[in-house]
């Protein structure tokens, strides 16, 4: 007898949704090789060789690190349910009890004082938002504020008196954490990056930024994007915590201790973030000093947003975030102004892409977008001081703007849960 379903004349068929397709890994790398192709061809016309030499690539990674540190805490806290806008709080203290360890004990000890301090500001969003059920935006403002004043109160007897301290708003120097650098490879690069070929001395200026005077602790920083993405996306532990941000309810019924969880996740948010704020008081500056997070939290977040809440794509949007940084910092208004060219490039790629899949409307706003930064960049040499200064916001604001349309955050992030709620 035949089992075979047969369609009714009052069955009507439904629309098929469309399938955005992930990136596999070669697209990613032929978007990276065609990135730096065309970096090298801006170079080549604009002459602002600094763009991809092995200083710039140096510095945009070291700029990256704390940023991509944060966004990392956010991911960990989100992907768990739980939205961490205090994030800029646990850098805060990670920033001062790194510090405040690192002048007395050495830096590592700094490391393992801040991790804790970022991980005690994550805790205590934990206990207001999962075990008080207290909305999450408003626990994350207001652990950023209790840190901004917690750490000013400690700074007042603590580096005041503290011998080689000039303020009570920084630390004495803290002893720099050692240095890498790869031999002969990176002489290497940096000859060739000096002859300034075509493609050639670009790549050897990319490879040779992370070989050159390279931190033990931003080693470290890198590898807990692999190791990030290997928890959460290759271990039963990962299936869980994300079971919690997806379906607390279900979870629970699978018999999840969710509260756990979110409790972990916070806190390890939290320990993200404070390792974030070591770097910038111990491989950035060497120094505490009051102020010096930089809003980094909360483009951290950002950076998580545009990455689509995975590993991989957040580090792409820290790195984003962190080579337009140090454009604004070597060179400032030459550099930007090379960036104002790559930008038209882009942006016409992306308006014949848009109107090959017949998408008009967003073919015409980015050949116009295009024509104009063309039309900005032949009439002047050099951009305004003011726009370099905002160059990485505007950059952020960019990059999440044209990204909006395939993000998809955990379905219940930012969601109350009750225990038995189901």
């Amino acid at each position: 007898m035949s089992t075979a379903t047969t369609t009714t004349a009052t069955d009507k068929p439904q629309p098929r949704k469309p399938v955005r397709q992930k990136l596999s890994l070669p697209v990613v790398l032929l978007i990276v090789a065609g990135a730096v192709v065309l970096a090298s061809v801006v170079r080549l016309i604009t002459g602002a060789d600094d763009i991809t030499s092995v200083g710039q690539v140096s510095g945009a990674l070291e700029l990256a690190i704390p940023i991509g540190l944060a966004g990392l805490g956010g991911l960990w806290a989100e992907r768990a349910g739980v939205v961490n806008i205090g994030l800029e709080g646990m850098m805060i203290l990670g920033t001062w009890f790194g510090a405040w360890a690192g002048y007395q004990w050495g830096p590592w000890a700094g490391v393992v004082l801040g991790i804790l301090g970022g991980a005690l500001g994550g805790l205590l969003h934990a206990v207001i938002t999962v075990t008080f059920g207290v909305n999450h935006i408003v626990s994350g403002v207001a652990i950023n504020i209790l840190a901004v004043g917690v750490t000013r109160y400690l700074s007042n007897f603590t580096f005041l008196e503290a011998e080689g301290s000039k303020s009570a708003r920084q630390s004495p120097t803290i002893d720099p954490i050692t240095d890498i650098t790869v031999p002969g490879l990176s002489d290497a690069m940096k000859t060739l990056n000096g002859k300034h070929w075509f493609l050639v001395s670009d790549l050897a200026g990319f490879v040779g930024g992370v070989v050159t005077n390279l931190s033990l602790l931003t080693v470290v920083a890198l590898l807990l994007v692999p190791f990030t993405w290997w928890v959460l996306w290759r271990t039963s532990f990962g299936l869980r915590l994300r079971s919690c941000g997806e379906n607390p309810v279900a979870a629970e019924s699978l018999g999840v201790n969710v509260y756990r969880y979110k409790y972990l996740a916070v806190i390890i948010s939290g320990g993200f973030a404070g390792l974030g704020g070591v770097f910038l008081a111990e491989v950035a500056s060497n120094i505490y000093q009051e102020g010096q997070t930089g809003n980094r939290g909360y483009i951290g977040l950002a950076a998580m947003i545009f990455g689509n809440w995975m590993p991989g794509g957040l580090a792409m949007g820290a790195g984003l975030f962190g080579y337009t940084d140090s454009l604004n910092l070597r060179s400032g208004g030459t550099n930007v102004h090379a960036l104002l060219l790559f930008l038209v490039f882009v942006l016409a790629l992306v308006a014949l892409w848009q109107l090959y899949r017949k998408k008009y409307l967003a073919g015409v706003i980015g050949a116009a977008a295009a024509a104009l930064l063309l039309v900005w960049y032949s009439l002047t040499e050099e951009v305004p001081s003011q726009f370099v200064t905002a160059a990485p916001y505007i950059a952020t604001l960019l990059v999440l703007a044209l990204s909006a349309q395939r993000l998809r955050a955990p379905k219940a992030a930012g969601q109350p849960y009750y225990k038995g709620g189901g």
